[in-house]
């Protein structure tokens, strides 16, 4: 399928609508100009009655954060619901968009070859770059399903994911789709259980995976403070946070993995986004944009945590430009989103970049404001209510983050908790990183890289024992 190259020129949203049309609309320099002005006149006018009302609604929505939080957790308590087995089995089809991953290939299609779906219902397209020879001859010799496929995309911009992905849509047969990433283990029976979901619901025109993060195999750089960080973020949102939203019926930002799509809906809204670099996040506003609605399963896709800070950095300054890419998109014309949808982006990206902004400016104060006083020998300065507003805000995410690693199963303790702040403030770097990406490469994708999650092995290099002591 190498030599056929598919029609994508109706697929992606009108440029108005993407993340390609670069700087704000007449509409959001208007508001950002009276926003300015009006801070600006009331810190000339009354500077002292400026800053109060600025702390207090700083402080009141760190609040309305801590509840949300906590409503969501009670929300997501019920599991997602199951639908019955449709009469026939919908055609499905599994897209893995893959650029440079020659090493991690093979263990990806051993994975997708455990599927448990009719496999005369199955297409699959490993979608890579047409220049990728290294990951092209891994994939040509890897033994491979009948129903899995290469697709060769052709050079062009942006070279990114979502305009691969758009190419295997033009191309693909199913009536569902779903997208998984070089270093997923999705759980055999999890096909299925969106199937089931999308015949139960026809307004559904996406649902939602839980991720979750584990390591099988030591590696050569460990890594365990990111590791158990990011594993407990990723059980905080996937099993906590969207499953309320959904029992909500809100609309939130798709997983960049695992996410399965009713077809129809996806083309309908013309594909992903290939000028936004989380283009899974602004897919589901697009969706709800169009009529549709999100839901979540239960069956779990696993996957590896990126490794130290050298790797996480790069894929969270990515993630963050996305955000922001996603939230300039969809505050063009707000009023398509309605009250419900609107809201739910604030309490979604808005809180996600407005937090990593804030953390580690609040907790260097906080600190700073202790250690002073400390030395001094005095009560601290730093009004009470400030501290109780940061000391609510941390134990809220501490008990959601606690609730969603039970539900993952996997580790999270006092240490974790204790240690939870420094990754926070690590969430500042990387905004101030996407904030100079978004400025100087707005479209280039920052590639994280995926090593297999397989055992060390132990080579005998020694030369046989010879002379006296070998006999």
């Amino acid at each position: 399928m190498g030599g056929e190259t598919p029609n994508i020129a109706r697929l992606g949203p009108a440029f108005e609508d993407s993340a390609a049309r670069l700087g704000a609309t007449p509409g959001q320099a208007m508001v950002a100009a009276a926003l300015t002005v009006l801070l600006v006149g009331a810190l000339i006018a009354a500077p002292a009655g400026a800053v109060a009302c600025l702390v207090v609604g700083v402080q009141a929505l760190f609040l309305l954060a801590a509840a949300w939080r906590l409503l969501l957790m009670g929300l997501s308590a019920r599991p997602p619901r199951q639908g019955a087995d449709p009469g026939t089995w919908p055609r499905y089809t599994v897209l893995c968009a893959l650029h440079d991953e020659a090493e991690v290939l093979p263990q990806l299609v051993e994975r997708l070859s455990q599927i448990d779906y009719p496999p005369e219902r199955l297409e699959g397209f490993l979608v890579l770059e047409a220049d990728d020879e290294a990951t092209i001859a891994a994939a040509r010799a890897t033994p491979r399903p009948q129903w899995l496929r290469l697709l060769l995309v052709p050079e062009g911009h942006p070279r990114t994911k979502p305009r691969a992905l758009n190419h295997a849509l033009a191309l693909s047969t199913g009536d569902l789709v779903t997208i998984y990433d070089a270093e997923d283990d999705p759980d055999p029976l999890q096909l299925r259980e969106a199937a089931r979901r999308f015949a139960d619901d026809p307004g559904l025109g996406a649902v939602q995976a839980p991720l979750r993060i584990r390591r099988k195999h030591k590696t050569a750089e460990p890594s365990p403070f990111v590791d158990r960080q990011f594993a407990a973020e990723y059980a905080a949102l996937f099993e906590v946070v969207l499953p309320g939203m959904a029992a909500l019926g809100l609309p939130f930002p798709l997983g960049g993995t695992s996410n399965h799509l009713r077809a129809q809906a996806l083309r309908e809204v013309g594909g992903w986004d290939g000028f936004n670099v989380t283009e899974d996040a602004d897919l589901g506003f697009r969706l709800w944009r169009a009529g549709w609605r999100s839901g979540v399963i239960a069956r779990p896709t696993y996957e590896t945590p990126p490794g130290g800070v050298r790797a996480w950095l790069p894929q969270r300054t990515r993630w963050l430009k996305g955000f922001m890419q996603t939230w300039g998109v969809h505050t063009r014309r707000p009023s398509e989103l309605g009250w419900r949808g609107f809201a739910s982006l604030g309490v979604t990206l808005g809180m996600s970049l407005l937090s990593a902004l804030a953390h580690a400016p609040a907790i260097a104060w906080l600190v700073s404001a202790l250690m002073l006083a400390v030395t001094a020998k005095v009560s601290p300065a730093t009004p009470a209510m400030a501290i109780g507003v940061l000391c609510t805000g941390a134990v809220s995410a501490w008990i959601v983050t606690w609730v969603g690693a039970r539900r993952a199963n996997i580790p999270y303790g006092p240490f974790d908790m204790l240690a939870a702040p420094a990754y926070w403030s690590m969430l500042t770097l990387a905004f101030v990183h996407a904030v100079w990406r978004l400025a100087t490469e707005p479209h280039a994708w920052d590639k994280t890289p995926h090593l297999p999650d397989r055992p060390a092995v132990i080579e005998d290099t020694a030369a046989p024992a010879t002379g006296r002591r070998a006999a």
